[in-house]
């Protein structure tokens, strides 16, 4: 009993101790800093408080309640209207067109109708290395001097080719515009193509064609056009090494005078006002030759097959068929817009939602269900007057004919009615609505869309239309288009263990109606 009672007595006596040197603590902080009405309120309640459990003595607003002396900017109209596209015409049949996007960078695009289906066999490949020879020297100033006066401004340059079109584009600050429109024009209308730079291109072109067959994704898509179509869109995007010792620059030269004529080519701007951009592109671009149309390129779909037999762990396969009419028939292709969006799929492996394809056909009932499956992807490729839609999957090459087979049915099922809901096309109809929105925040993606719909329709037709297209697709209209699509000539290319690849009949005879 007594030793229980020391303990308690030392017990109080360590905690009279604790008490008194916190109470000088605080005193002395007081003393130091002197509490002022707002120290009070804010002591007394907040975060600490509300975890101590305290009772906050001042009344918090709501966070939907405007707070008390703080002042809000208006809220911008309602009726705000986006931008629209000014379109000027010069007298030799050129375009100028432009948005005025907010900001405070521009971009500023050259788009030319020329790619590698104006291709001869004489100059297969010229569109790729013009690609690669863009904005090297000019009758005006050397490459190096180029690429001070862009340095100069923080411009960033970049070119493009494609099978129907060239783009040759600047992206700078708003006020650099004179300077960006300066050196588009002369890169485009005065190359010099010295020898030794071609000859360096090219070298580099042969060590870049040397290692396509190592990335099958490129392969594939570039097999499919050479398989499937007979003219033009037959032509190879990627120079083939057989070719490469034909060019030089009198060929790039030749290629250039022919098809970069003033009808052919479009002055695409965002960020601008387009009275600013005519005064400055009129002077530069008004005597360029403007020649009749020219006689247009044929381009027939056939259908056909490609294999390429490449010892590698994993074999891919590709099946497409024709979008009839490309983005002419605006009907079909919104509608394949819609069905890629509903296939959709992806990889094995994927991180994040729905804007990811994980809720698509190809997600949810192959990926999700096979495991031997490493990817599955619906694609398309539509171009002005025809285009490939289809599915390339990858997986081991002992399961390849299991999936070619599951390939097969995912494309007929969609063609049959009533095997696709209403809530995937919704689904599906939302996703490609999103993907286009967000794209067109960029300034870039604005300018090419303004080059390619003029080069394309003779205008630039607004979003709004577009997103009702989208909207007005029915379920009968996926079932029609892609009945439509398959009954047209198959086309298949294939990478890897080919021998385990199905016959090209065999697989033909799935899509017979």
């Amino acid at each position: 009993m007594r030793g229980s009672a020391l303990r308690k007595a030392r017990l109080a006596k360590l905690l009279a101790q604790r008490q008194t040197q916190q109470q000088f603590r605080t005193s002395a902080w007081h003393q130091a800093v002197p509490r002022t009405e707002s120290a009070q309120a804010s002591s007394s309640g907040g975060v600490l408080s509300w975890f101590l459990g305290e009772r906050s003595t001042t009344p918090v607003p709501a966070l939907y309640e405007p707070l008390q002396g703080v002042h809000l900017p208006p809220a911008l109209p309602e009726d705000i209207k986006p931008s629209d596209t000014k379109v000027t015409t010069l007298a030799n049949g050129l375009r100028i067109a432009s948005e005025n996007v907010p900001g405070p960078t521009a971009t500023v695009a050259i788009h030319i109708d020329s790619g590698s289906k104006n291709e001869t066999p004489f100059c297969t490949g010229a569109s790729h290395l013009l690609e690669r020879m863009a904005f090297k020297s000019t009758v005006n100033r050397s490459h190096f001097r180029l690429i001070r006066e862009v340095e100069a401004i923080g411009a960033n340059l970049m070119s493009t080719s494609a099978q129907e079109q060239m783009c040759y584009s600047a992206d700078a600050i708003k006020t650099f515009l004179p300077e960006m429109v300066e050196i588009l024009v002369d890169s485009v209308r005065n190359p010099l193509f010295n020898e030794w730079e071609v000859q360096e291109q090219l070298a580099k072109l042969k060590a870049e064609t040397a290692g396509i067959m190592s990335h099958p994704h490129s392969a594939i898509m570039e097999a499919l056009h050479s398989a499937g179509f007979v003219g033009g869109l037959g032509q190879p995007l990627t120079a083939p090494e057989s070719s490469l010792r034909r060019l030089n620059g009198g060929v790039l030269h030749d290629f250039v005078k022919e098809n970069y004529t003033a009808p052919r080519i479009v002055l695409a701007a965002s960020g601008v006002e387009h009275e600013d951009l005519l005064s400055l592109a009129e002077p530069l671009l008004a005597d360029l030759p403007s020649v009749n149309e020219p006689i247009p390129v044929e381009t027939q779909y056939v259908g056909g097959d490609w294999r390429q037999s490449v010892d590698s762990s994993l074999t891919h396969v590709a099946i497409a068929f024709e979008v009839p009419g490309g983005w002419r028939n605006e009907k079909d292709s919104c509608a394949v817009t819609v069905l890629q969006s509903l296939l959709g799929g992806g990889a094995s492996f994927s991180a994040g939602g729905p804007g990811k394809g994980m809720f698509s056909r190809l997600y949810t009932r192959v990926l999700n269900r096979r495991e031997q499956v490493h990817s599955c992807t619906a694609f398309n490729s539509i171009y002005r007057d025809t285009g490939l839609v289809g599915i390339h999957a990858t997986s081991s090459g002992d399961y390849i004919p299991y999936l070619v087979d599951i390939m097969c049915q995912e494309i007929n099922q969609v063609a049959t009615p009533g095997e696709v809901t209403e809530a995937e096309l919704h689904r599906a109809k939302n996703s490609a609505i999103s993907s286009t929105l967000m794209n067109l925040e960029s300034r870039v993606v604005i300018t090419e869309d303004i080059g390619s719909q003029i080069l394309t329709y003779g205008q630039r037709k607004p979003v709004a239309k577009f997103i009702q297209r989208i909207q007005a697709v029915t379920l009968e209209d996926i079932a029609e288009v892609s009945r439509k699509i398959i009954s047209s000539p198959l086309t298949m290319a294939s990478w890897g263990d080919v021998v385990q690849v199905p016959r090209y009949d065999a697989v033909a005879e799935r899509f017979e109606m």
